[in-house]
């Protein structure tokens, strides 16, 4: 190609640029908004577009310039909405070089002198046009202060001056600006009349196109027609030959379409391996791991709509083949996990986003879906409970043995005193606390009179109902610095440790007054009493794992574990979760809770 061809060369979104509202694309409600405007002689004295990029914001802004001041082929015509694009105005306009039409970009001409230097200008009559029009791109990037120099011309402007506003960012523009222009949204090209415009310009330009190829551009510009064009140029000028759907995606970094669907199949089966293979495949053929990421949340997002009304196969940026297998994979997939899918894929992207192993975490965002796919839902855990019974763990049918019943009165919760420890970790002496007081036997109850509250019969109940009641830093104390010295209905007797606070008696009897309905006194005694029952449960765990250290089997485990300790011993009795002999019918005369610590 010779040098005069490529200097006189123009890329396609500026040689099929629409001159006219006919050939405006997509944007209906604005040009019959516009075209009953002109004809009724209704014309607004300021206009503000806005919409994302590409959807022809500014070609719009140079078409209501053109209509403004079209004089007709004759030189007769007046402002028209069907701009004849042979007379010197519309002819200057079309090629930027009108007097009396100025553009301005707000990004490189922000503050107020710029504004000022606009405001002295629109004072004077136009040139020779019929109108004087200043169209102001990028509006949203002008200062405050530009805004507010702005505000009275545009409020009550000169007669012969229009003003067109166009921005990408509406929200930014001060709404005093707002509410002096006639706004119109712009909206993004549908697909299909996207695709179909794309067809028409290969056409023109003697390009052989691919329907699929030209779906594929129509998803990728995201409804801006000008991003569509320069991928169609892009595409012709990659493929020797015919443009294809292949060539499309390797210019674009894209995984293929029917991969895409092959691995989120392998997602939903729960097969992490099949998927990483995929990605593997796809990545080497040059797909960016974010794209695939985003296929997979279109696809689960096209698959939801799909499910909820049948019209989304219709899409024509989507394939023959995503339109039956969507089909099948909607009708298979239940609400519950399309949404959980969507949920991890969403996560998972602002990870693939921000991590600086982009692959890796995409695959890490794989295995997570993969694996959460066999998972049941909660409306399948439901149902199983409620066929099952609760004596049943959901999803495996394996029965779970019951707890075992308190060998006292004490039942005591485990929050007060003790943490939870994960399981195969000795767990230290004071969260043993919990389980050793419920060994230590408790005195034989004494009657008492019925009363409307509730009836305490022992110290170890006065104890439980503390921890019931919610009452933990009394129970604390009560457990570890209280030594039971008598006790009787209505009366208890006390001897402090040194740990207890003045006030612990006062506090105990208000306690059991409130919760027993009847007066208890608490009283202090020099008296030794009983041991804590911390002491108590510490000396009877003391007991019981010497026992266990007599017993042949464990001594012989610590004799093969030099350094090993017996941390806690649970003697789970006859009604315990294997029987009275044991797993498999042997007799099991010793049972130990956290096994030895290494």
């Amino acid at each position: 190609m010779s040098d005069q061809s490529n200097e006189s060369y123009r890329v396609l979104a500026r040689k099929y640029r629409p001159a006219t509202f006919a050939e405006l694309i997509g944007q209906e409600a604005m040009v019959r908004t516009l075209g009953n405007a002109f004809k009724m002689g209704r014309i607004a004295h300021a206009f503000i577009l806005t919409g994302v990029r590409g959807v022809g914001k500014t070609t719009t802004a140079r078409i209501i310039a053109r209509a403004l001041n079209c004089v007709g082929p004759d030189g007769q015509g007046g402002a028209t909405v069907s701009p004849c694009g042979e007379c010197d105005p519309c002819h200057a306009i079309a090629e930027d070089r009108h007097v009396d039409v100025l553009e301005m970009d707000a990004a490189s001409h922000t503050g107020v002198d710029d504004i000022r230097e606009l405001i002295d200008g629109a004072r004077y009559v136009p040139a020779s046009a019929r109108y004087k029009v200043y169209i102001i791109d990028e509006v949203h990037m002008l200062s405050r202060n530009a805004f507010n120099a702005l505000l009275k011309t545009l409020e009550e402007p000169p007669p012969h001056v229009k003003f067109i506003f166009a921005t990408t960012e509406i929200r930014k523009v001060p709404v005093t600006v707002l509410s002096r222009c006639q706004r119109f949204d712009l909206r993004r090209i549908d697909a299909a009349v996207l695709i179909e415009h794309l067809g028409r310009i290969a056409g023109k330009e003697d390009a052989s196109v691919s329907p699929e190829a030209l779906a594929l551009i129509a998803r990728a510009a995201e409804g801006s027609v000008r991003d569509a064009l320069s991928l169609l140029d892009q595409a012709i000028s990659f493929a020797t030959d015919e443009v294809g759907e292949d060539q499309v995606r390797d210019m674009l970094g894209l995984a293929d379409r029917a991969a895409v669907i092959d691995l989120f199949e392998s997602l939903m089966a729960g097969k992490p391996a099949q998927a990483l293979d995929i990605m593997r495949r796809q990545y080497e053929y040059g797909a960016d791991p974010v794209i695939v990421v985003q296929d997979l949340l279109e696809f689960t997002h096209w698959l939801t709509r799909l499910k909820i009304t049948e019209s989304a196969a219709e899409d024509l940026a989507a394939s023959e083949a995503e339109r039956v297998r969507g089909k099948d994979l909607a009708a298979r997939l239940p609400m519950s996990e399309l949404s959980r899918t969507w949920q991890l894929l969403l996560k998972g992207l602002g990870e693939v986003l921000t991590a600086p192993l982009p692959l890796a975490a995409a695959e890490m965002v794989l295995i997570r879906v993969a694996y959460a796919a066999d998972l049941p839902t909660p409306a399948e855990l439901i149902s199983e409970i409620k066929t099952e019974g609760p004596g049943t763990q959901a999803g495996s049918g394996a029965k779970v043995a019951p707890s075992p019943p308190p060998s006292s009165t004490l039942s005591t919760p485990s929050p007060p005193l003790s943490m939870s420890t994960p399981p195969g970790q000795a767990q230290p002496a004071q969260t043993q606390l919990a389980e050793e007081i419920e060994s230590v036997p408790a005195p034989a109850p004494e009657p008492v009179s019925e009363s409307t509250g509730t009836p305490i019969r022992s110290f170890h109940a006065a104890v439980e109902l503390a921890a019931e009641r919610g009452e933990m830093t009394l129970y604390a104390h009560l457990v570890k610095d209280v030594h039971l010295v008598r006790f009787e209905p209505g009366r208890i007797e006390i001897r402090l440790g040194k740990g207890a606070p003045t006030r612990l008696p006062n506090q105990l009897g208000e306690f059991l007054t409130k919760a027993a309905g009847t007066r208890w006194v608490v009283s202090v005694s020099d008296n030794e009493g009983e041991p804590t029952l911390q002491a108590q449960a510490e000396a009877r765990a003391d007991g019981l794992r010497q026992e266990a250290a007599e017993h042949p089997l464990v001594r012989e485990i610590l004799d093969t574990f030099p350094g090993a300790k017996i941390r806690a011993v649970r003697d789970l009795g006859p009604d315990g979760p294997d029987g009275p002999d044991g797993p498999d019918g042997e007799e099991t005369p010793l049972r130990e809770n956290g096994g030895p610590d290494e």
